[in-house]
């Protein structure tokens, strides 16, 4: 099993990098405090920085904002998943608890103001593609039962022909959200090199390291750009 990003990608924006998380054999029924407080912290800080300024206008925001124009999507109407969680937060609305996993990765997401995915292996149709959509291709929307159709050449994650994420970064799907049963996860960060390549690392590597101490899981990672477009799952 592999994660691909095709080079149609790259070809728009040749800056884009991936952080690459692989969690195997998780435990991720058992309520983690340390992990809720993990998260507290992170909300906390993320109203106090953000306090008074616009998110879209924030020098993190920038690059994704230009590249969500690049790939022909509005980013005032389809806001990326970091520009989406960081204006929730610093409006003080919160994050609920929804599972460990998913708490940790909001927390990283947020200490480092990358966006981070959380996909479930074991929904996955072979490989994990970023590509540009086909005819063939369904979505359904987190939350909903209905599919919809991506538009054609729209940038999406996608595993087989059903897809993961629309418009790159905007909205994940019902399909293989992370669920308190979840074992085994594949988490995306996206970046760019000339930007926030260190960000995505670090991020990276500090989930990594803390899904490992809490969870005693089996974890790899690692790193996509235009020199090397996939890595094994």
């Amino acid at each position: 099993m592999k994660f691909t990003v095709a080079a149609e990608l790259f070809d728009k924006l040749p800056e884009a990098c991936f952080g690459v998380v692989v969690a195997r054999n998780m435990d991720n029924t058992v309520d983690r405090p340390e992990i809720r407080d993990l998260l507290a912290v992170q909300v906390g800080r993320v109203e106090d920085y953000y306090a008074g300024k616009k998110i879209k206008e924030a020098a993190e925001i920038l690059p994704y904002r230009e590249a969500m124009q690049t790939l022909g999507v509005n980013p005032n109407k389809f806001m990326c998943s970091i520009e989406a969680l960081l204006s929730r937060v610093a409006k003080k609305k919160g994050l609920p608890h929804i599972n460990a996993a998913v708490d940790l990765g909001n927390a990283v997401s947020l200490k480092h103001l990358v966006p981070l995915g959380a996909h479930d292996l074991a929904s996955f149709e072979g490989d994990m593609e970023v590509r540009p959509a086909v005819a063939a291709d369904t979505f359904v929307p987190f939350g909903e039962t209905g599919a919809e159709k991506p538009e054609a050449g729209e940038f999406v994650y996608v595993s087989g022909h059903t897809v993961r994420t629309r418009r790159w970064i905007w909205r994940q799907s019902e399909h293989g959200k992370i669920a308190s049963s979840t074992s085994d996860i594949f988490f995306p960060l996206d970046g760019f090199k000339n930007a926030n390549e260190a960000g995505i690392l670090a991020a990276r590597d500090e989930l990594a390291r803390k899904l490992a101490e809490f969870f005693g899981c089996a974890v790899n990672t690692g790193f996509i750009d235009r020199n090397n477009r996939f890595c094994e799952l």
